[in-house]
């Protein structure tokens, strides 16, 4: 497993660019691999990210008011004007939970957990056929603790099982059994949020896959401030609508939640059920597919 700081100089930033060819794309991250500095590219209007040489592209400072016409900065603007459940010093469950059109946009949780991935809830999606989108939220510490179940997810990517989007579920996932929720998850004292969202980005890159622009937070529990500094950081705040282990159903344009981790059995045996019993809304969406 290649560590984090093989990916020098990461900072994030706002700039529109333009390829020699044409095309247009924003950066959001720059970096530096071996030497070689690199852009972390968002399509404004598809959602979708990649990374490409600096050198290949003509980028010029932008911020939220010049990009605002686009999907991309309405979806962070909406999401993150989206408050969820507001409670005393925290909200729950703040940002995008349901998505446009039929079908559903099934997620995975990758918190830091002692027990093995969830194998075949994965091998369940991808029985839907080919390059079934699957987005999987993936914290640091679970990446470094579970790098075999993590190729093996790379793996179903590359022979086209699956079409796997990488959401930003923070570094460490701090969470503290019994603690109140306003001090709890990123709410904990003394958590920097900013190194929370980058350096799992950071790793995700190291270890040659591409981070997305979504963003889930630990336990989806957060704060005004909490989603200023996502919204800083150009990603799209997730919650969910269906997170089967609370006995939420999942209607047309769900946000599906499911631990993939291992730590919820119960969510996995629901969704085998409703999957089994045409109950779970089809087909499964990219979640790229959800913002307006």
């Amino acid at each position: 497993m290649a560590k984090a700081e093989a990916v020098a100089d990461y900072r994030s930033t706002l700039k529109a660019c333009t390829a020699a060819d044409g095309r247009e794309s924003v950066a959001i991250r720059t970096m530096s691999v071996d030497g070689t500095p690199l852009l972390l590219l968002a399509d404004p209007e598809k959602l979708t990210t990649r990374l490409e040489r600096a050198a290949c592209w003509s980028c010029a400072d932008a911020d939220e008011a010049s990009l605002a016409s686009t999907r991309m900065m309405r979806a962070i603007g909406e999401s993150a004007e989206a408050p969820g459940l507001v409670h005393r010093g925290f909200l729950r469950n703040a940002g995008l939970v349901h998505g446009a059109g039929p079908g559903a946009f099934v997620t995975g949780d990758l918190c830091p957990s002692l027990k093995s991935l969830d194998r075949g809830f994965v091998e369940r999606v991808a029985a839907q056929g080919p390059h079934t989108p699957l987005a999987l939220s993936i914290s640091g510490l679970w990446l470094t603790h579970h790098f075999a179940d993590y190729r093996w997810l790379v793996d179903q990517q590359t022979s086209g099982a699956l079409d796997i989007l990488w959401v930003n579920h923070t570094y460490h996932h701090p969470y503290a059994r019994g603690a109140p929720d306003d001090r709890n998850f990123l709410l904990e004292p003394k958590v920097d949020p900013d190194a929370e969202i980058l350096e799992v980005e950071r790793l995700l890159i190291a270890n040659g896959e591409t981070p997305s622009l979504f963003f889930r937070f630990p336990g989806l529990i957060s704060s005004a401030p909490l989603m200023e500094a996502v919204r800083r950081h150009h990603l799209i705040s997730l919650g969910a609508d269906a997170w089967l282990a609370l006995d939420q159903r999942p209607h047309d344009g769900s946000v599906v939640l499911v631990h993939a981790n291992g730590n919820e059995p119960l969510g996995v045996k629901i969704f085998e059920r409703d999957l089994a019993h045409n109950t779970l809304p089809l087909p499964f969406e990219p979640l790229t597919a959800a913002p307006d």
